[in-house]
């Protein structure tokens, strides 16, 4: 599972690649429309899911634009160029990749331990955590304070203190886009869509009591946030 989560997102990363190229060098201008999803999977010869992951990170980026019921447009030069950071954002840039490396190590581990001894009312709290999320994508609230509790519910089923001890010290910031609330991510939709189906796939594994589904579905959550801020580390450079 995890070489098929990498391949994907190198795939993912070089229709990135070859996107922004042509949107640099001025092949597609700003305002110009994208090709539909058949038609960039037929040019790169990848799946609907890669193209899906290659322009929502175009979009938090501000290369791109979606518009309801047309499609999807590159963003003026304006949108793309200082992406509207603020010094203090930029330099959280840094800091919020270390702290996704090292989430990635112990909350991968936490969600397989979580799969095998949870308890009941601690699966409940998790689900509780994850409905609470999409309530609040669908009303166009704020959902990071209900994405943190996701994972620290996770922490929590595993009955192991300590887990629970490093996601309370790092506080609101486990969540990387409450550091960054000028991201075109920050309010989403779409984005937030695919955090929450994110975290129905490992609150599956853990109902199951599948440790390695857990820990996989875990990592490749972590994983793609880390892809995302990767590449808008590129774009400060």
């Amino acid at each position: 599972m995890t070489v098929i989560g990498r391949g994907r997102q190198r795939l993912a990363q070089q229709v990135i690649d070859q996107l922004r190229a042509q949107i640099e060098t001025g092949k597609l201008q700003a305002g110009d429309q994208l090709p539909t999803e058949p038609q960039l999977e037929a040019t790169y010869g990848v799946s609907r899911t890669v193209v899906r992951e290659a322009i929502a990170d175009l979009r938090s980026a501000g290369f791109v634009k979606p518009i309801q019921g047309k499609g999807v447009f590159v963003a003026e030069m304006a949108a793309r160029a200082g992406l509207t950071l603020t010094p203090v954002e930029i330099r959280s840039i840094p800091e919020t990749l270390e702290l996704l490396e090292f989430r990635m190590a112990t909350e991968g581990e936490a969600a397989a331990i979580a799969a095998y001894r949870r308890t009941a009312e601690q699966e409940a709290a998790i689900a509780a955590a994850n409905r609470r999320m999409a309530v609040l994508i669908e009303q166009g609230l704020p959902t990071v304070e209900a994405d943190y509790e996701f994972h620290m519910a996770i922490a929590t089923a595993t009955n192991n203190r300590f887990y629970v001890d490093v996601l309370r010290h790092f506080g609101a910031r486990t969540i990387p886009r409450g550091q960054f609330p000028t991201l075109p991510e920050a309010s989403d939709r779409a984005y937030l869509e695919k955090v929450h189906a994110e975290h129905v796939e490992i609150l599956a594994a853990i109902a199951d009591q599948d440790p390695d589904r857990a820990r996989q579905a875990m990592r490749g959550h972590l994983r793609e946030s880390q892809r995302r801020y990767r590449f808008l580390a590129e774009q400060q450079q």
